[in-house]
């Protein structure tokens, strides 16, 4: 009997988007703008302000109008300084104005203070040629009232969150947390702080995806470790649908006898995803039970880590709001040849030096370490090879966080 093809990750993904586009939270809350980094704007931020509110000197200088300036020297009126309202400016005067002070009504440009004679009685002469509108920021320069700054479905960053405050806004209506059920299995899983018993390992899955979660604006409800125990396992799945929006857990999703969470869901469940072309991670389960999605991670932790960030992530961005979400990636040129063509895309980690990606010497699914060695994944395209200097595609690891 012939193995069923392996899905391509593309396949998987689609897969995935579409069933958080039918999950799409619609729930909102009211946030403080200093809560609200890393969650994702709920409706359209429309500017009830131009910005920036009046005509303002962009240099220390002085303020006048061309009109007057065969008149020169000027006599110095008034000093505008930033967060004073001038006068009208005096015609046949100009005005001493600071970086950011509002233009005084009847200026038309403004020359820096470089560029001007200050003589002894005061008054002023322009040594340069000057033109209308030199040197001041236009009323409505950035935007005008009823423009749209920021789309619904845009995560919060500290740029996002510096143009609501330039409105006056000290909240926002963002999504509602997704909250993600977060279960590890295996009888072999021991957690950090407990003794290891014979043929034990400790549990850095669970720390690795609930730090990932949270930066994802998840809510994390932390559902433990699961024994290999298919009764247990159902009963697991039955207690957090009630609770969770998603169901996310590590190992227990290959095809042997101990791997209980891909026979429960295939039992109990509606399976969608079996076996991937990727490597690492082929053994990722996703699906739901009962009416909630489940995501099964395999159980290395480089396997998790990258089944994650290339799939999980996109997903509980895209149930946020978010539209665009896969992460930013350039090409870089390998620093290694490359010869094992093999039938899986492969996902190594790699570090930038001198503009080349340079490989760990260990790219085993089960050591995590070069993960905190490396700045991100480079992409090796199924049935292929590679030589030095070759062009690869370059995931950065702060774009998947």
């Amino acid at each position: 009997m012939s193995k069923a093809p392996l899905m391509p990750v593309e396949d998987a993904l689609d897969q995935l988007l579409g069933m958080a586009n039918e999950q799409r939270l619609a729930d909102s809350e009211l946030l403080a703008l200093d809560d609200a980094r890393g969650r994702v704007l709920a409706s359209d931020l429309v500017a009830t302000l131009d910005l920036p509110p009046w005509p303002n000197s962009a240099m220390d200088g002085y303020a006048l109008n061309l009109a007057d300036l065969h008149r020169q020297p000027l006599k110095v009126s008034q000093k505008v300084y930033a967060g004073l309202a001038p006068d009208t400016l005096l015609p046949g005067t100009c005005a001493r104005i600071f970086t950011g002070a509002p233009l005084p009504p009847g200026a038309t440009c403004v020359e820096m203070q470089e560029n001007v004679e200050v003589l002894e009685d005061g008054r002023v002469r322009f040594l340069q040629p000057l033109k209308a509108g030199q040197n001041i920021r236009a009323q409505g320069q950035e935007n005008r009232v009823g423009d749209i700054l920021l789309r619904a479905g845009k995560r919060l960053g500290p740029f996002e969150l510096a143009v609501a405050a330039g409105q006056g806004l000290a909240q926002l209506h963002v999504v509602r947390r997704p909250r993600v059920a977060l279960l590890s299995t295996g009888d072999e899983l021991v957690e950090p702080g407990q003794p290891l018993r014979p043929g034990s390992i400790y549990n850095s899955n669970r720390v690795l995806l609930g730090h990932w979660l949270r930066e994802l604006g998840c809510e994390v409800i932390d559902a433990g470790i699961l024994p290999d125990r298919p009764a247990q396992t159902r009963l697991k799945l039955e207690q957090l649908q009630v609770r969770a929006d998603l169901i996310l857990t590590t190992g227990g999703v290959s095809a042997g006898d101990a791997d209980c969470l891909g026979q429960v869901l295939r039992d109990n469940g509606k399976p969608l995803v079996w076996k991937l072309a990727i490597k690492p991670g082929k053994p990722l389960t996703v699906g739901h039970f009962g009416a909630v999605p489940v995501i099964g991670l395999p159980g290395n932790p480089t396997s998790a880590l990258v089944t994650f960030g290339l799939l999980a992530r996109p997903y509980l961005l895209r149930i946020q709001g978010v539209d665009d979400v896969m992460p930013l990636s350039f090409t870089v040129n390998a620093g290694f040849d490359w010869h094992k063509a093999g039938g899986r895309r492969e996902y190594l980690r790699v570090r930038l030096e001198a503009g080349r990606a340079v490989l760990y010497p260990n790219q085993s699914s089960g050591v995590l370490l070069g993960a905190t060695w490396a700045d991100g994944l480079v992409e090796i395209p199924e049935n292929s090879t590679h030589n030095l200097g070759d062009p690869l595609r370059f995931i950065p690891f702060n774009e998947l966080f």
